[in-house]
């Protein structure tokens, strides 16, 4: 992945930007078929029939659900323009007293390794699958080294305090090396792609290397291993032949194309997904079918 300096490749797309909050307002408007595919959240298993000293139970299984697993426990519906807080509490996801607990979705963040199974159909669907256009938001933490937050407990008083110190220095040590130094520069001065409200660095890339589910770990962009990472907001190829969006501010990403493309995400049992139209709403207010659960 390498930083673009001109961010003239991206105007096309800024000639198609739709109404905020609506499909074409994230992906652009004017493809032949679009898809919403919702993302996954996660869920662990605990044993309620066992609490430690502090109150916690054990964690028997951890992994992601579908959205579809709470709906049906919960008895909601499930449709193009679900939203996740009609199926689950805004803040903190949903018990269950079988002890499954669902925290919540990932505003902004495609899974990698879905993004990595999408490009399959997204190399199909286009004459330069190697010659791509990556926007990521400048807003993300690990390009100016606020992305990470792990709280080390090594006892305390002075022990703790230096345990801590250490690790703080050791963070700051590691991030420095992992963001390259123009990506840095760039996220705090330009030039950006400028979305609208959304500024964006370029990258050039290629669906080979989104393929890789940690590619985000070598692109030079502050994710360090084992910790949350980064996805796309924008990826398009040279030829425009689709893009594929992820709206920092919504739980899931719109793959816009050609009618081909869409109809195989939507058959691949990997993804949820759903077909949506670009005038569609997708904020909170968007799901007119299943009323919050929570505020």
């Amino acid at each position: 992945m390498q930083l673009l300096t001109d961010i003239t490749s991206g105007d096309w797309l800024l000639a198609r930007v739709g109404d905020w909050a609506r499909v074409g307002g994230v992906a652009g408007t004017g493809f032949e078929a679009y898809a919403r595919l919702l993302h996954p959240v996660p869920a662990r298993l605990e044993d309620l029939s066992v609490t430690d000293e502090w109150g916690m139970h054990p964690v028997l299984e951890e992994t992601r659900w579908q959205w579809s697993q709470v709906a049906e426990r919960v008895g909601a519906t499930m449709h193009p323009l679900v939203q996740w807080n009609r199926l689950a509490d805004i803040h903190q996801g949903v018990d269950f007293d079988d002890g499954w607990r669902v925290g919540q979705t990932q505003e902004g963040y495609f899974d990698l390794d879905l993004l990595g199974a999408l490009t399959e159909h997204l190399a199909a669907a286009t004459r330069s699958p190697g010659d791509l256009v990556a926007g990521i938001w400048t807003g993300w933490g690990e390009l100016s080294g606020h992305g990470w937050s792990v709280y080390v407990e090594e006892g305390r008083g002075l022990r703790g305090w230096l345990a801590r110190r250490v690790w703080r220095n050791e963070m700051d040590a590691s991030h420095r090396w992992s963001v390259a130094p123009e990506v840095r520069a760039a996220a705090a001065r330009g030039p950006w792609l400028e979305w609208p409200e959304r500024e964006m660095l370029p990258f050039a890339t290629s669906t080979a290397e989104l393929a890789d589910p940690t590619w985000a770990e070598h692109a030079g962009i502050g994710v360090q291993p084992g910790l949350s990472g980064i996805s796309p907001q924008l990826l398009w190829p040279t030829d425009r032949a689709w893009v594929v969006a992820s709206e920092i501010d919504w739980d899931s990403t719109v793959v816009a194309g050609p009618r081909s493309l869409v109809d195989v995400v939507l058959a691949d049992e990997r993804f949820e997904a759903f077909e949506v139209r670009e005038d569609d709403d997708l904020t909170y207010e968007g799901d007119t079918i299943n009323p919050p659960r929570g505020d």
